[in-house]
């Protein structure tokens, strides 16, 4: 339909306001209920559909399960672990003679509120022939724990320190105690000395000690000085390459060892490279050994292997201590902001070491009545004294 003459169907603007509408055109309509084809009006997409199931979830319900999921296995694997663990304790327990653990002084309450002093007491059984029947105790170390300072001290006494009495048997060497009455008559000669009380016991096996090193992948030793043993354990066949063999050799520094390995690091008597070497350097090599497996043992590495491992770890003890204790000194450790490290010591005799008089002075900062100090120069062959987070020379 034409717009009627002399009208046109859009206005002129010429500038400035216009009164009046515009004519607009209008939108073409649909009647609704389709056009008769049987379709409907398209209304676009509409809003989406709310998915079901996993497929829903955020991401926040997903980190949710995953931490849920993480945590169940966590403590899973623990409750594990710690059957293993409390099995071998078990054994342990067993291996230790019931007139040892009579001879023990009750703690004053729990370990992780109450000083205790714990006997370590290292055994070297060799398998030659030569010294099968040797149950002298090689290493004997008093660990004394002081949660209130969040300390630990070693006090570490030689095996050749005359005592003045092994009761019932006069004076003698202090390994000889372990010899005659095993570790019942050891606890109460070692009490009876350093008038500490003696409150757990621990028997370590070394030789065994070098098979639970194995499983747990070897330990890392500094080696403070080169080292060229004497003769011992040849490691040969033939008594004519045994003569021909010079010795243990072990080079200056950090050496990452097998059992066997540390094992005979532990056992060197003499070093030919240092005739200053003695049996004091020896049982500070030992106390390396130790110090060295147990941080391995504290290791995240280790818990992993604990369902496989558990019962192996204390197959080298025999202890009176129980899980809940020997977790709570293992929490001690972790805590611990100071470690002493402190020897008894004296004038060499001959086989014997003659006691200082400075051992006493040494017990007091073992109790924590003095400041731990070191050595002084004092004359004596093996000078007693105490190091702070470090280990003696020689360890």
């Amino acid at each position: 339909m034409s717009a009627p003459r002399g009208e046109k169907p859009y206005r002129v603007y010429r500038g400035g306001r216009v009164k009046g509408k515009v004519p607009t055109i209008p939108r073409p309509t649909r009647e609704r209920g389709g056009d008769g084809d049987g379709r409907r009006d398209y209304r676009g997409p509409g809003a989406k559909q709310p998915k079901t199931g996993l497929r829903g979830w955020s991401w926040k319900r997903w980190t949710a399960l995953s931490v849920l999921v993480l945590l169940l296995v966590f403590i899973v694997w623990t409750v594990v672990c710690y059957l293993s663990f409390r099995s071998g304790v078990k054994d342990a327990n067993k291996r230790l003679p019931e007139s040892a653990r009579l001879a023990l002084v009750p703690d004053k309450g729990m370990i992780l509120s109450h000083p205790t002093d714990i006997l370590l007491l290292g055994t070297d059984h060799s398998l030659n022939a030569s010294r099968a029947s040797d149950q002298h105790s090689d290493s004997i170390q008093i660990l004394r724990t002081d949660p209130k300072h969040h300390k630990l001290i070693y006090l570490s006494i030689p095996r050749d320190l005359r005592v003045p009495d092994i009761p019932g048997h006069g004076p003698d060497k202090i390994n000889a105690a372990f010899q005659i009455g095993g570790a019942r008559l050891a606890e109460r000669t070692v009490q009876a000395y350093t008038g500490l009380p003696i409150n757990h016991v621990v028997v370590v096996n070394f030789h065994s000690f070098a098979k639970l090193i194995d499983k747990l992948g070897g330990i890392d030793i500094n080696v403070p000085r080169p080292i060229l043993s004497n003769k011992f354990d040849c490691p040969y066949s033939t008594n004519a390459r045994c003569e021909r063999w010079k010795g243990w050799r072990f080079r200056k520094g950090v050496q990452h060892m097998s059992g066997y390995r540390a094992l005979i690091y532990s056992r060197v008597r003499e070093n030919q490279l240092n005739p200053a070497d003695t049996d004091i350097t020896r049982g500070a090599r030992q106390q390396a050994v130790v110090q060295a497996l147990m941080s391995k043992l504290s290791g995240a590495g280790t818990f992993f292997k604990l369902p496989f491992i558990g019962g192996d770890l204390m197959k080298p003890l025999a202890t009176d201590l129980s899980p809940t204790e020997l977790a709570q000194i293992g929490w001690l450790k972790f805590r611990a902001g100071t470690t002493l490290h402190c020897r008894l010591g004296g004038t060499g005799d001959g086989g014997y070491i003659d006691p200082s008089e400075d051992n006493a002075a040494v017990i007091a900062m073992v109790k924590g009545e003095s400041a731990a100090q070191p050595p002084p120069p004092n004359g004596d062959t093996y000078p007693p004294g105490c190091y702070v987070n470090r280990l003696p020379p020689g360890g």
